[in-house]
């Protein structure tokens, strides 16, 4: 690898990871300069340089060594490089192979049915975020924006595979190990494709749904981007969590929500009217009943069932909107107070709604429907043969007599 293509990893990791030249050049006993010559491509980058710099950006020095990846590369080869922890389980392996298998099936029919290409929802076009303000700044910008671009107004988004799904983008649930929330994807070979965890339960697949979108929009220059517990520090993660709890729980969403609890207005409201015997004015304050304006865990769960999040994301979101202030949101997080929200949820017959896990082969119905239906149309059109239709019928796991015997009745409309 040439020295010009080394120092442009060593600066993008360190950006990433949200860390300066100056910690850095400290962590190699170096004095800052040097990491700038570095970055710069002016200075060589030795061995054990290396090995620490890896270190610090919590980056394998594969990362910094491996050839650029290019539309030639396999998509599959790409994700087990970049994510070589997909690799310890082989079970886990065989599912993520056989989501990304479905994808490129499904970008297979839809070239030979005349398809447009799936180009996805536009790009928008962020600097990698310089602090964590700037992150969840920009974050809520986009958020907001592809709410308005998608006609959602401050409605809960009741399906977020759908949506993914109605912008080109492939979503699934898989196995993943624990420690990973989701992957996104971005290949010749299959177009957008995102994968969530099967592991966690709904209210958080719904919101890594979000996360991953997130980086469709804003980083799909990546093969591919993993979102786990080791790069939760980074700033485009840090991005990417933002957006989806805006775009999950929109501001003039939640505030109407609130009204409709009678919660979040003002300790006071000044009143003033018109006097027609005088000319003058009147004037006088409202205020709320003592107590009436607190947020309990109820209004919380009923809020965070709503809008399809955790009650945890939900306090976060309400705390950055300043309904409440630190000691609540403290109080909202502790053992107890989240306890009796899932019990308030139990007690409506509400809480698998969020608590409950979307099983992976439920988790992938969007995925296989969507691949299955091309393959019916692809049949239907003449376009594949009865083998193929088969093989197809075996990727996305349906029964390929089934398959066959619904497409001949397609062809015989």
């Amino acid at each position: 690898m040439n020295r010009t293509e080394m120092s442009r990893r060593l600066r993008e990791a360190r950006e990433l990871a949200s860390i300066s030249q100056a910690d850095a050049a400290e962590a190699l006993g170096l004095p800052r300069t040097a990491v700038t010559q570095i970055e710069g491509g002016n200075r060589a980058v030795s061995t054990m340089e290396l090995a620490r710099l890896a270190d610090l950006y919590r980056r394998p020095v594969s990362w910094f060594l491996a050839d650029v990846p290019d539309a030639e590369e396999d998509v599959v080869v790409a994700l087990h490089r970049i994510a070589p922890g997909l690799d310890a389980d082989p079970e886990v392996r065989i599912e993520v192979d056989r989501c990304v298998q479905i994808c490129r099936e499904g970008v297979s029919l839809e070239i030979l049915l005349g398809r447009e290409e799936r180009d996805g929802p536009p790009a928008y076009r962020e600097p990698v975020p310089r602090s964590t303000g700037e992150a969840v700044a920009q974050g809520e910008r986009v958020a907001e924006q592809e709410r308005r671009r998608l006609e959602l107004g401050s409605a809960p988004i009741a399906d977020v595979t759908e949506l993914l799904g109605d912008q080109g983008i492939w979503a699934s649930v898989v196995d993943l190990p624990h420690t990973m929330s989701g992957l996104f994807l971005h290949h010749p070979s299959i177009g957008m494709a995102v994968l969530v965890n099967s592991g966690h339960v709904r209210a958080r697949q719904r919101f890594s749904l979000a996360h991953e979108y997130a980086h469709a929009l804003m980083d799909r220059n990546r093969v591919v981007g993993v979102s786990s517990a080791d790069n939760s520090r980074e700033r485009i993660e840090q991005r990417a969590n933002a957006f989806a709890a805006a775009f999950l729980l929109p501001e003039a969403g939640l505030e109407e929500e609130l009204r409709q609890l009678g919660k979040g207005q003002p300790a006071r409201t000044d009143q003033i009217v018109f006097d027609v015997a005088t000319g003058g004015s009147i004037q006088g304050q409202l205020r709320p009943a003592p107590r009436s304006q607190t947020i309990g865990f109820q209004d919380v769960a009923f809020i965070a069932h709503r809008f399809g999040v955790s009650y945890q994301a939900a306090v976060y979101r309400l705390k950055s909107l300043r309904y409440i202030n630190q000691p609540e949101s403290v109080l909202l997080l502790s053992s107890e107070q989240e306890e009796a929200g899932r019990d308030y949820l139990r007690a409506l017959d509400l809480f698998e709604d969020l608590e409950e896990p979307v099983s992976g082969k439920r988790g992938t119905r969007e995925l296989r429907g969507r691949v299955a239906h091309l393959a019916l149309e692809a049949y239907r059109l003449g376009e594949i043969s009865r083998g193929r239709l088969l093989d197809v019928g075996k990727s996305v796991g349906v029964d390929g007599r089934k398959l066959l015997e619904l497409a001949e009745a397609a062809r015989a409309e």
